[in-house]
């Protein structure tokens, strides 16, 4: 599973041409500064970039493992900060560089949990004391479909359960609840609500969101 921490051939391919859904609730972060430093890990084409910097933020960054993704995005937001990222996770700030970091419908990317803690620490790491972590991911999802190719991926290839392969080649995981909470639990949860997104393939589906405060 280690191999899919990136899976760039699918992301520099097909995957730099979907539309990305998962919505910012600002009321979340209507007590930050608008001079907070942002940083946006996985931006992809910089939707949620753009409407940060469309609501007064005034220092927004973004990036992404997709060189095409970032490409997109300049085209599109040329007044915006992008980076493709060399050896994702790591990135090339310092510690405490950020007030607000965010992870919209990365971790769904991410199958391996190995992957996931380190992408987690390497966040927090660039995260100042008090710092926002804000995360818009996949949940387990309750229809035949889905449960069917969980339970085929997990038998084939020994997989987390909510990991699946879509028909286009992408390999992603819906999570439980407990586990993504799991996954955040050296950051203090501030707030969680549950949201219906429609995937990058169209699929209506279920989705959480959680807003961490680094301690």
């Amino acid at each position: 599973m280690k191999d899919l921490g990136s899976q760039i051939a699918y992301w520099d391919s097909v995957g730099a041409t979907k539309t990305f859904t998962h919505p910012v609730n600002l009321a979340w972060l209507a007590g930050v500064s608008p001079n907070a430093r942002v940083l946006d890990y996985g931006c992809g084409y910089g939707r949620v970039m753009a409407e940060l910097s469309e609501h007064g933020f005034s220092d927004v960054s973004g990036v992404d493992l997709s060189p095409a993704l970032i490409e997109r995005g300049r085209q599109l937001r040329p007044d915006l900060r992008f980076a493709a990222l060399e050896s994702p996770p790591d990135l090339t700030y310092a510690s405490a560089s950020f007030d607000v970091v965010l992870l919209f419908a990365v971790l769904t990317c991410v199958p391996d949990d190995a992957a996931q803690r380190a992408l987690v620490s390497e966040l927090s790491r660039v995260l100042a004391p008090g710092g926002l972590l804000y995360v818009s991911d996949m949940v387990l999802q309750d229809d035949e479909r889905n449960h069917s190719r969980y339970a085929t991926y997990a038998q084939q290839f020994g997989a987390p359960y909510g990991v699946f392969a879509t028909d286009d080649g992408a390999v992603c995981r819906h999570h439980d609840i407990a586990e993504l909470r799991a996954l955040l639990s050296d950051f203090d949860l501030v707030e969680e609500r549950r949201i219906e997104v429609a995937t990058m393939n169209g699929h209506r589906s279920r989705a959480v969101q959680l807003l961490g405060r680094k301690q």
